[in-house]
């Protein structure tokens, strides 16, 4: 018999300087059996990271052809594509020419995606930015992560500050960009 997924209930009291925005997320996301922790927890930093009117977590893992979040708007339009962990070359080219905005948020090493995605056909690879965040700041989060919890994030100048059951965690969000 097939595993089911393990939905979180997540409140995030988030706080994205960087961008002025200040709200409290009442999330329910479902963690596919395949999927790792370190992704599930990449997925809720892009969420968090990209917040704005419209966003969604789509099925991700289980549709090939959706990315890890998008963003719609009131028509529906896809105005956000918004991968997760090491997307390929096709999927990038896709949500590119369907939305006006598209990024990578990673986990994984971020010049080797980078060096593996440069030269391939990606509309607009030019961009289409690749944020890798810090892998100690995720394994962090994966290892105190419960199916309910509560989790504070304030970002600063590319700098997360995250709590998580009176745990104090931080690491840097940096830029890379497809050659």
């Amino acid at each position: 018999m097939a595993q089911g997924a393990t939905i979180y209930s997540l409140t995030i009291n988030l706080a994205n300087v960087d961008r002025s925005v200040y709200e409290t997320l009442d999330l329910r996301v479902a963690r596919h059996p395949s999927e790792s922790a370190a992704y599930l927890i990449t997925r809720v930093l892009a969420y968090c990271l990209e917040y704005t009117e419209g966003i969604a977590f789509t099925q991700g893992i289980a549709a090939g052809d959706e990315p890890a979040i998008w963003v719609r708007d009131a028509t529906g339009e896809i105005t956000g594509w918004i991968e997760v962990g090491l997307p390929d070359a096709a999927r990038l080219h896709r949500g590119s020419k369907r939305s006006g905005h598209a990024v990578v948020y990673t986990h994984r090493d971020a010049v080797q995606l980078c060096a593996q995605l440069a030269g391939k056909k990606i509309h607009r690879a030019e961009d289409i930015p690749v944020y890798a965040i810090d892998r100690r700041l995720i394994d962090g989060l994966a290892e105190l992560l419960d199916r309910r919890s509560t989790l504070s994030l304030s970002v600063t100048e590319g700098q997360i500050f995250a709590t998580i059951d009176e745990q104090s965690l931080s690491g840097t969000v940096t830029t890379h960009q497809i050659a």
